[in-house]
């Protein structure tokens, strides 16, 4: 009998699946360095940050970036500011995170954590696939949280699967949920609070639509997940997962309400440690809008505390020498993400190195012209769509595009706070369907799910999303939501 490697195997068939869709992008953008021409605007630096003058615009001569470069910019990107910044913290982050799901894996430290959640919910399971849900979106909707909480992924995974239910609902209910809530964006920071400084409103002002429309997508967000849940409770095999979950489910058993953390005094003194640095992961989560030098550091932070308690509580638990198989065995599993993450960052850095991003921005602006409030509105949600194809960070496309967005806004009669509405719902949504997107990428490495099983999945949801988003900028049109 083959031995079940620890910690999160990443599949050849979904790897190979995720390189050619991302190579595809990568080429895609190549070629429209070629056909699209170059431009620029000027940029000055305000508060510290880059800022667009909107009215700068002027083609300027293609850039010399040779076809070769297109296959290089994996590379390339790891020495641009992006890449120091971002790229290699991610691949840290994930890094750490794979070695320490490694640990609890073998150990048995997330069955036992699992196992105590069962017991104490009974039969009550569907309370709490709505309660979890309720969580993660206020986490994203309140605090930012977004890519801090995959670190929980495997715990929700294992959780949904001794339930009876599958991956799918184990993502469902803990990222998918994070996600919704960031793009509602109530108090975000990061997405409606630094719009809001650029546009010139007052922060976090508008927030009681806001709130209503959160009121409105959360019943919309438990409804797909129970229902899916419910059918998966009725038939298993109807999960689009149901054989690549097989083996995973292997990891934890059949379905026993094995409580170790009550008859294992090792097992306890380890989940006392590994529930210790949950809470610390936690801590630092909810002090992100409060304490800005956290959001820099936020990432690999996470990841530290996550992988300390993670082998720590492995130690404990008794694993000895395993535990450090277990790491090794989960470093390697995760390893083959680097290469897709690599490829996801290199497309905005194609089409940058190629000059054509700018362009690209100006033909938008030039599209608005004309149209009305609420065309125009859809026009804004449409554009920041596209652009997260090429640009993933919220903050980074937030000075790229705010600036361009409001003098058209204030031109068509949209309010500048239906445009930040509008950007931020473009913005977010998109981050669990696009393959560009580091998170996404990072989620389904720590899964079986194959990419596109994930798409088609995640679009069900996203389609009533777009529609409530929508209506929302309709109602907001008709009662010029601002206050400007």
């Amino acid at each position: 009998m083959t031995k079940t490697k620890s910690g999160a195997q990443i599949s050849k068939k979904a790897f190979l699946q995720a390189v050619i869709i991302i190579f595809i992008l990568m080429m895609v953008s190549g070629l429209l360095t070629r056909v699209i021409p170059a431009g620029q605007y000027e940029r000055s630096i305000v508060d510290a940050r880059e800022v667009i003058d909107p009215a700068s615009f002027s083609f300027i001569e293609q850039p010399d970036f040779p076809i070769w470069r297109w296959f290089t910019a994996p590379v390339e990107v790891l020495f641009t500011p992006d890449g120091m910044t971002k790229v290699i913290p991610i691949i840290l982050f994930i890094l750490l995170v794979g070695m320490a799901f490694g640990v609890m894996d073998r150990s048995g430290i997330l069955k036992a954590i699992v196992s105590r959640i069962v017991d104490k919910f009974g039969g009550r399971k569907y309370h709490l696939l709505v309660i979890i849900t309720f969580f993660f979106m206020a986490l994203g909707s309140f605090f930012g949280i977004f890519e801090e909480v995959i670190p929980l992924v495997p715990l929700m995974i294992g959780l949904a699967y001794y339930l009876g239910w599958d991956s799918l609902t184990g993502l469902g209910m803990s990222v998918l949920a994070t996600n919704v809530g960031f793009s509602t964006a109530l108090f975000n920071p990061f997405t409606i609070g630094i719009a809001q400084q650029l546009a010139g409103l007052p922060l976090y002002s508008g927030a009681g639509p806001r709130l209503v429309l959160f009121i409105l997508v959360f019943p919309i967000v438990a409804a797909f997940l129970v229902l899916y849940a419910r059918m998966i409770d009725r038939k298993p095999e109807a999960s689009p997962v149901f054989n690549e979950d097989k083996t995973e489910k292997a990891k934890y058993g059949d379905f026993k309400v094995d409580d170790m953390l009550e008859t294992n005094p090792r097992m306890r003194k380890a989940a006392v440690f590994l529930g210790l640095f949950f809470a610390l992961i936690l801590v630092v989560l909810i002090a992100l809008p409060v304490i800005p030098f956290l959001r820099d550091i936020a990432l690999p932070l996470t990841g530290l505390l996550f992988v300390i308690g993670g082998i720590g509580a492995g130690l404990i638990s008794g694993a000895g020498k395993r535990a450090w198989a277990a790491a090794w065995e989960g470093f390697l599993g995760i390893v083959p993400a680097i290469p897709l993450l690599m490829m996801a960052a290199s497309v905005k850095h194609i089409i940058a190195a190629g000059g054509i991003l700018d362009t690209i921005l100006n033909w938008a602006n030039s599209a608005f012209t004309g149209t009305s409030p609420f065309i125009s509105s859809l026009m804004i949600y449409g554009l920041t769509l596209i652009l997260e194809l090429f640009v993933t960070s919220g903050s980074a496309k937030a000075f790229l595009l705010i600036p361009i967005i409001m003098p058209l806004a204030d031109l068509v009669g949209v309010t500048r706070q239906i445009a930040v509405s509008a950007y931020c719902f473009g913005d977010g949504f998109s981050n669990m369907a696009y393959p560009t997107n580091a998170a996404l990428l990072i989620t389904l490495s720590l899964t079986v799910i194959p990419y596109t099983k994930w798409l088609k999945w995640v679009l069900k949801l996203w389609v009533w999303i777009i529609l409530a988003t929508v209506l929302f900028l309709a109602v907001a049109v008709a009662f010029n939501y601002g206050p400007f």
